[in-house]
């Protein structure tokens, strides 16, 4: 799979997931924009060094790429990304929304501070940055965004419910412009990563070692694609291992006179997974005629 005259931004690619990603779609061929502000996990700091280093490794490699340090988090931080991408090469194909920032606690314990840095970040910056980039693929009847959801965000973990709350709104945007987006091949879809880099090492222990972020990378690619005709599709993806995450509607009951005391009675049966509709599977995007 290559990506010859396409251009794609990746987010928070100053390191782990993102860095592996934008490497890789320059080594296929891509143009990109290397996009983070150096922070540290939590957020705090900047730096214009992580970028830059990535953007010298792709160009030591022989690809094309130049440096964003503008935050996600503002409308504005997510315009001047684009208009980056723009200014450098004149269209944006891909859009990996990968930045992120940690700010864990137990939920007792949790400010109003922490849950808003995370939601800037996670959730507003996809906002931020893909609200820039859409009417370019609109225009240009061709995109492909990922979004970087969570197990966190889909299963839960223990002292990141703001976390978790940023990563499914993410699967929740994915849903609406997938919909959105198909009438104009726009596909969206998401991931949910394991893999071992710095926002990670520090919990993962033993089980980090086989989880090699590099590893995550090959699904990027894939969604990247302008073959791929899937979308508001999720994919569990780590150490090698790849599968669906979707969302189901169980057969349930159905009860003309519903009372508290009927709900009681059927709950078994409501809860029952072994008969199951699949939402959001239907849409594809149409790639039959480019």
């Amino acid at each position: 799979m290559t990506f010859d005259n396409e251009v794609a931004i990746v987010t928070g690619a100053g390191r782990g997931l993102g860095r592996c990603h934008a490497l890789e779609l320059a080594r296929r061929g891509a143009r990109v924009v290397v996009n983070d502000v150096g922070s540290d996990v939590d957020g705090t700091g900047a730096s214009a060094s992580a970028a830059q280093a990535v953007v010298d490794e792709i160009t030591a490699a022989g690809g094309t790429a130049v440096a964003s340090t503008d935050s996600v988090a503002t409308p504005e931080g997510g315009a001047a990304i684009v208009k980056t991408a723009m200014e450098a090469f004149g269209r944006v194909d891909i859009l990996v929304n990968n930045a992120g920032i940690l700010r864990d606690a137990a939920f007792k314990n949790m400010t109003p501070q922490q849950v808003a840095a995370v939601l800037d970040v996670h959730l507003a910056g996809a906002f931020h940055v893909t609200r820039a980039v859409w009417p370019i693929m609109r225009e240009a009847n061709h995109g492909r965004i990922i979004q970087t959801s969570s197990g966190t965000g889909l299963f839960g973990n223990f002292g990141q419910a703001n976390y978790g709350a940023a990563k499914m709104g993410l699967i929740g945007m994915m849903h609406v412009l997938a919909i959105e987006g198909a009438r104009d091949n726009i596909a969206v879809n998401a991931i949910a990563p394991i893999a071992r880099t710095r926002m990670t090492e520090d919990i993962m222990g033993e089980a980090g070692k086989a989880m090699d972020p590099e590893l995550v990378t090959p699904v990027v690619i894939y969604l990247a694609h302008r073959d791929c005709d899937r979308t508001a599709h999720i994919y569990s993806v780590g150490g090698g291992k790849v599968s669906r995450v979707f969302i189901g509607v169980s057969e349930g009951i159905a009860h003309p006179a519903l009372t508290p005391e009927s709900v009681a009675a059927a709950i078994d049966e409501i809860d029952d997974p072994s008969s199951f509709t699949i939402r959001g599977g239907p849409v594809r995007v149409d790639v039959s005629t480019r």
